[in-house]
């Protein structure tokens, strides 16, 4: 083990020479008649610890500890005070100077000075490994937490990926509506922006996840899964039995939620995916489906995905119909302003209706 290194400071040889020769066998030691001789030595070399007196003529003692724990390059050095001044007031002041002990002389016996020395080096040899365990503790906190980030980022990129999957299969299986999913998305994102900047309905969208509600958005038509071909993908309009039966994917997309939550802690997304899912269908007097809600019943989710649903409904063309202009088809949500949607909601998407038609003209124009 190396030999710790000690500093004597005392304007008095006969003190030094004592103190050396209890000490020299165990540490290396340096001894120096003057604060300022110590202060000159503590730039070229750092003592494990410093016996300091405290009447010296150039600095005293108290002096010197103050320099020293000013100084963060030496402020943890220990210091114990071997002085003649052995009154209470004091050993008082060393200590609360930042001196670890307070020693009067003439200094102990050398085996007792020895084990007092001893005590303070190996509490500082601790401290030393606790500062180290801290710092390594520290590291490896922001190791791990840069493995959870990182692994945080791959989870959802995964769960956007499979997102993105789950949507895509449900256009590939209803092809009449290609890019629905992502054209009414950003119309709900134009919504919510208008929301914010209104503070409308602000005591509820506020305590929303802004991309959780965008990104489960996407699973609105998930039910859609469920539905037969036959169905889904008829070039024809639907007999009444056909359109009863493809009412029946909005709780067919609250079930499939309700399974995807059963087997998941991550509950947040499915809430708000199951939300949009059973009540994008439901009208604000209460003749919608499938639960016949009326007015403010229906969850704000759903009342903001009816107008982007039936927005781009319209303006794409069907096999029963062909697609509305634009125009026409703000006309048709503003006459259903109190019937199908809610009349806040509705004025809200007349102050922002062209920024749905360039959205729409920038995705189909990119699909054709």
């Amino acid at each position: 083990m190396d030999r710790k290194t000690i500093f004597i400071v005392d304007d008095d040889p006969t003190n030094l020479s004592t103190t050396l020769s209890a000490l020299e066998e165990r540490y290396d030691v340096l001894t120096l008649n003057s604060g300022k001789k110590l202060l000159a030595a503590l730039k070229k070399k750092m003592p494990n610890l410093i016996l300091l007196d405290v009447e010296m003529p150039d600095m005293n003692g108290y002096e010197v500890i103050r320099t020293i724990k000013a100084d963060k390059a030496t402020a943890n050095i220990p210091v114990i005070f071997l002085t003649a001044k052995s009154d209470s007031e004091s050993e008082f002041e060393g200590l609360t100077l930042g001196a670890v002990d307070y020693i009067p002389k003439p200094p102990p016996p050398p085996r007792l000075l020895q084990k007092r020395i001893e005590v303070h080096l190996l509490v500082e040899d601790q401290k030393k490994e606790l500062l180290d365990q801290k710092m390594e503790l520290i590291k490896f906190n922001q190791n791990l937490q840069q493995m959870v980030e990182k692994k945080t980022k791959s989870v959802l990129e995964l769960q956007r990926a499979i997102l993105k999957t789950m949507a895509e299969l449900v256009e590939y299986r209803d092809d009449i509506t290609g890019g629905h999913i992502e054209r009414t998305t950003r119309y709900l994102s134009i919504l919510l922006d208008a929301m914010l900047e209104r503070k409308m309905y602000i005591d509820i969208i506020s305590k929303w996840d802004i991309t959780l509600f965008l990104q489960s958005a996407q699973l609105h038509d998930v039910g859609k899964i469920a539905i037969r071909d036959s169905i889904l993908q008829k070039p024809g309009k639907l007999t009444p039995e056909e359109f009863e039966e493809i009412k029946k994917h909005a709780i067919f997309g609250e079930m499939i939620i309700d399974k995807i939550k059963k087997r998941t802690t991550e509950q947040s997304f499915l809430e708000y995916a199951g939300i949009f899912a059973v009540t994008h269908h439901e009208k604000w007097d209460g003749s919608g489906y499938p639960k016949g809600l009326q007015g403010e019943e229906i969850p704000l989710k759903g009342r903001l995905m009816a107008i982007a649903d039936v927005y781009d409904a319209l303006v794409t063309d069907r096999p029963y119909k062909k697609a509305f202009t634009h125009e026409k088809t703000v006309e048709i949500i503003e006459s259903g302003r109190g019937t199908h949607f809610d009349p806040a909601l509705v004025d809200l998407f007349i102050e922002v209706a062209d920024q749905f038609d360039k959205v729409h003209q920038e995705i189909t124009g990119s699909n054709e």
